[in-house]
């Protein structure tokens, strides 16, 4: 006998699970716990198998009709129900690992280790408000050029440009991904070169060459704290970021190689960076270790000296100089990159001691070394140049 909605809501469950036949070998199977199940048993190869075709009241009689019946009609083709439901299933899965969203999300793990986590906080929160709603769901391969057109557009049609090319710069690397992980066979973000408007830079103020005499004295005359004026020193001989050399720990230092090892956890680009030292970089050090070489931090912050010196330090003692709007920690590296750039040094070299490049990570792991030789000379050259220029 056929079943019917009202047969099926009154069923109740027993101690033991049984059965409710419907016909061709469909049943609901009522367990213990209450729960009430689809089932459609079948022979096929000659051995009897059973297919699952979901819980009531998730799915109707009327719904399990519609699905006993598809199945019999596979089963009518010399194929087997329960195979192809596997297929299905793993055709789904595979197409729900081929979206953007999980592409995105697939390539955002594997390169987070490299960024600091504020720059990964600022990655994923770009793509979860700009390019997820739009693109998410869509599988990969299949977006146009055009669709990534108009999701770029509509961050630069809000004015902030840096954003609109950040993001286009994030889907072009996840492309990238897709293509190496066989879920796309081209980038369309390549098309879309040139198609936004171009971002006006607004540089960090730095030292032209014709200024840094003024500079170097008013540094040498410098009557703020004597910590504050070694790390301007410092930082100028070194040219790293500011955030790196705030950081800086004395275990960094290594006199007898005369060289900085900064590790990878404190750099943009997460990976360990040397800095050759220069003897005037040396001789810095050597005042700096009589004041700070108790701590473990080449620059502590004056309130808390487990902490690093501030962002600001040296930035308002470039204001006490009368530097403002005129130069900036961040703004040497301008200065010796343009520097060193006009005075033949070949600009991998430069790039390289700037910690500019991303590369590729076993290339990155092995040479974190690469130029030291040429670096080292550079350097050297680069505080020889200074301290000419402070006597011209």
């Amino acid at each position: 006998m056929a079943l019917s909605d009202v047969a099926i809501r009154k069923a109740k469950p027993r101690p033991k699970a049984y059965k409710m036949s419907d016909s061709g070998g469909l049943y609901l199977l009522i367990k213990p716990s209450g729960g009430k199940w689809w089932r459609y048993k079948y022979r096929f190869g000659g051995k009897e198998k059973l297919l699952s075709l979901g819980a009531y009241p998730e799915v109707s009689l009327a719904a399990a009709r519609e699905k006993h019946l598809e199945a019999r009609k596979t089963l009518a083709t010399g194929n087997d129900p329960s195979r192809t439901k596997k297929e299905a299933k793993a055709k789904l899965a595979l197409s729900s690992r081929q979206t953007f969203k999980a592409v995105a999300l697939e390539w955002f793990e594997n390169r987070q280790n490299k960024w600091l986590p504020k720059h990964s906080k600022k990655i994923i929160r770009c793509l979860e408000a700009d390019a997820f709603p739009a693109l998410g769901t869509r599988p990969i391969a299949e977006i146009s050029a055009s669709e990534l057109l108009d999701v770029v557009r509509k961050v630069e049609k809000r004015g902030v440009l840096t954003t609109a090319h950040r993001l286009l710069q994030y889907i072009s690397q996840i492309y990238r991904f897709a293509i190496i992980t066989d879920r796309a066979k081209q980038n369309p973000a390549d098309a879309l070169r040139g198609a936004l408007q171009p971002v006006k830079i607004k540089n960090n103020a730095f030292l032209k060459e014709a200024e840094l005499q003024e500079f170097l004295l008013k540094l040498d005359a410098y009557d703020g704290e004597p910590v504050t004026k070694l790390a301007l020193k410092f930082l100028l001989l070194t040219f790293v970021r500011t955030s790196e050399q705030r950081a800086a720990t004395w275990a960094e230092m290594d006199f007898e190689k005369a060289i900085w090892k900064i590790p990878a956890e404190r750099m943009k680009m997460r990976e360990a960076h040397i800095v050759p030292l220069s003897t005037q970089a040396i001789a810095v050090l050597r005042e700096l270790r009589q004041l700070t070489g108790q701590r473990s931090l080449l620059f502590p912050n004056r309130n808390n000296p487990s902490a690093c010196m501030s962002e600001n330090t040296m930035l308002y003692a470039l204001y006490r100089m009368g530097y403002h709007g005129r130069a900036t920690g961040h703004g040497f590296r301008a200065t010796a990159s343009t520097i060193l750039n006009e005075n033949g040094f070949k600009s991998d070299i430069i790039e390289r001691q700037l910690a500019h490049a991303e590369r590729d990570g076993v290339r990155a792991a092995y040479n974190h070394a690469e130029y030291l030789p040429e670096r080292r000379k550079m350097m050297q050259w680069w505080a020889n140049y200074l301290d000419k220029a402070a006597k011209k």
